[in-house]
């Protein structure tokens, strides 16, 4: 008799960090955390739910949400007392996004490039994942025809590549961004200049001057500091990509 099949669970974001390791050489093989283990994780302790409304958000039972926040528990655990990486994938999922409602966008004008800027009064917010408003600049011969701040409408995550995208967007300038985000983006044809920081308008300048240093790899690395952390010396973070599956060698951005 075949085994059962086990049931799908539905996962409200598509992880923006696909992978974390510890500071130095990491000890011993990855640790492999499916994504539905990850989402039980931010559903139970991140937002707070109990295990019966995690159940019911990700149409599983609820002793199978126990066994699944047991074993991420462990997973975690073995990662930072004995110095694992862990590595973000696979899972039976199938993705639900969160509910939001509509943002209002203004029509973007023929022949010009938009550009989008993370926005927390009126300087980079350092969290793509978690930005809730952008500001926009509609450019054209190197000059700023019109600029707006607009909100994501509750837009989070995984969809934030998608809101991004239906908006007209072509340039993204951001803080801290994570693998999986900046894959996405790419995915569509958004260039990322990660690591900015400081003044939105001082970022776009610089931009349209050509001294915007673009990359679509660095994220913000800083270490338990929720990303909200400013680096002293101005510039991006430097961690080049290493929260994505870079191998065992730590990020040394300390």
């Amino acid at each position: 008799m075949a085994g059962r099949r086990e049931k799908l669970r539905h996962v409200g974001i598509i992880p923006e960090y696909r992978g974390f390791t510890p500071d130095g050489l990491a000890s011993g093989d990855a640790i492999d955390m499916t994504v539905d283990e990850l989402e039980v994780l931010r559903l139970c302790d991140l937002e707070g739910l109990n295990q019966e409304a995690v159940a019911q958000h990700m149409g599983i039972a609820r002793t199978t949400v126990a066994a699944i926040c047991s074993r991420a528990h462990r997973k975690v655990a073995n990662a930072l007392v004995n110095g694992r990486a862990i590595v973000i994938e696979g899972g039976n999922i199938a993705y639900s996004p969160i509910t939001t409602t509509t943002a209002a966008w203004p029509a973007k004008e023929v022949d010009t490039m938009r550009v989008a800027t993370t926005y927390d009064n009126g300087n980079i917010f350092m969290h793509f994942g978690r930005s809730e408003q952008f500001k926009i600049y509609d450019i054209q011969d190197g000059k700023v025809l019109n600029e707006q701040v607009v909100g994501t409408g509750g837009t989070g995550h995984g969809a934030l590549a998608g809101l991004l995208a239906n908006g007209g967007v072509d340039t993204l300038i951001c803080g801290g961004i994570g693998g999986g985000a900046i894959n996405a983006l790419t995915q569509a044809g958004i260039k990322v200049y990660a690591g900015a920081q400081g003044n939105c308008d001082a970022c776009v300048k610089a931009l349209i001057a050509g001294a915007l240093a673009q990359t679509g790899e660095a994220t913000c690395d800083c270490h338990g500091h929720d990303h909200e952390h400013i680096h002293e010396h101005g510039g991006s973070c430097g961690c080049h990509g290493h929260h994505e599956n870079e191998g065992n060698k730590g990020c040394g951005c300390h």
